[in-house]
């Protein structure tokens, strides 16, 4: 709204033409975000104990987990509500309203937030720690990729790399995959609010490394829709991508001023509402920026944790043992004896790498 308003008082007064800028918006979104969730944090927190809202610790697993989580149990979740909040807010103001790319992020980030939230109710409502069963659950998300591979195949970022995906190291080849780019998206939504929803274990350890994530993404938003920038990393061109780069500013600014409450020993944890909502973020705009596969680097860290889940199951089920003391990863370390926050700061710098080595292969791709 501001945006509009900046465009609308700059031919009274020159100086409104800074509120017009990309980067300018992208330093104002982080700020917006960060104040409101600072401001707004300790009353959405009092609101949260003032209803009861505290986390359930499950303990059938790994007793000696539970011993060492015991003291969180009865700890406000939901908190995911302040991120969104903070995010729709700074993104409202800030970017330009009329950009169609903005919606679809919005709109699926709100969609996976309010499944995330169901979620939450339902544990809490039934005070254990499953709440939404898997069915439902997974056709939420689903339904989410659904929605936006349709109107994506019908209406393209890009006309020129329509319905194609960009192959890791292979310089200008794009996988056409026709109507089952529908499904791929599908996928890329499902799988990213999923690993998130994983990591989301240990006080700070998602909500930081989306922080990075969020700013990988940011960076290149601003990348694909600057022309001189994308000839030159040869990478497509996405003119209304820019207005993504505000997005990612608002999720990050929001994400911090979650952290601030969030790190250990926690005040609130983001729930489901939280990480579904991140995660399913991060999928869109990797998708919106045409940098889907990509995402396997840059959230490299979610991967990790989904990856070592899956290997988990599969052992357990093919070869009657485990391989980790416990999945996701970051519990194998704890009963390994590393503290919560040497897990939490050590997976920071690995999230932080793998983010850093994603911006560093635009110029290779």
């Amino acid at each position: 709204m501001l945006y509009h308003l900046a465009e609308l008082l700059k031919q009274y007064f020159s100086g409104f033409n800074l509120f017009t800028y990309i980067t300018v918006r992208f330093g104002l979104a982080i700020g917006t975000a960060l104040l409101t969730g600072l401001l707004v944090g300790p009353a959405v927190i009092r609101l949260l104990k003032k209803l009861n809202i505290g986390q359930n610790i499950r303990n059938e697993e790994a007793p000696a987990l539970h011993e060492l989580h015991n003291h969180k149990a009865g700890t406000p979740t939901m908190g995911g509500l302040l991120i969104i909040a903070g995010t729709l807010s700074a993104t409202l103001l800030w970017a330009d309203l009329s950009n169609r790319l903005v919606w679809l992020a919005m709109g699926a980030f709100l969609w996976l937030g309010l499944l995330g939230f169901w979620d939450d109710y339902i544990k809490l409502r039934e005070k254990r720690s499953l709440g939404l069963r898997s069915l439902p659950k997974f056709a939420g998300q689903l339904l989410c990729g659904l929605v936006l591979g349709i109107h994506l195949y019908n209406n393209p970022v890009t006309w020129e790399h329509a319905n194609k995906i960009d192959i890791i190291v292979l310089k200008d080849f794009y996988l056409p995959l026709g109507a089952f780019y529908i499904l791929f998206v599908m996928l890329v939504l499902c799988g990213t609010s999923n690993a998130v929803n994983l990591t989301d274990g240990l006080d700070g350890l998602a909500i930081g490394s989306v922080i990075v994530a969020g700013l990988a993404y940011g960076v290149m938003a601003y990348a694909v829709s600057h022309f001189s920038i994308s000839t030159y990393l040869n990478v497509p061109h996405i003119p209304e991508a820019g207005e993504l780069t505000v997005f990612c500013a608002a999720l990050v600014g929001a994400s911090l001023a979650f952290l601030w409450y969030n790190c250990a020993p926690a005040e609130v944890f983001m729930g489901d509402t939280g990480s579904l909502a991140l995660g399913g973020a991060l999928g869109t705009v990797a998708v919106l920026v045409k940098k889907e596969l990509l995402l396997v680097i840059v959230g490299g860290l979610f991967v990790m944790e989904a990856l070592s889940v899956i290997l988990q199951v599969a052992s357990f089920k093919i070869r009657g043992k485990r391989i980790f003391l416990m999945a996701p990863i970051h519990h194998h370390f704890e009963l390994k004896g590393w503290s919560e926050n040497k897990v939490v700061v050590r997976f920071w710098i690995i999230a932080a790498m793998w983010a850093l080595i994603s911006i560093g292969t635009l110029k290779i791709w």
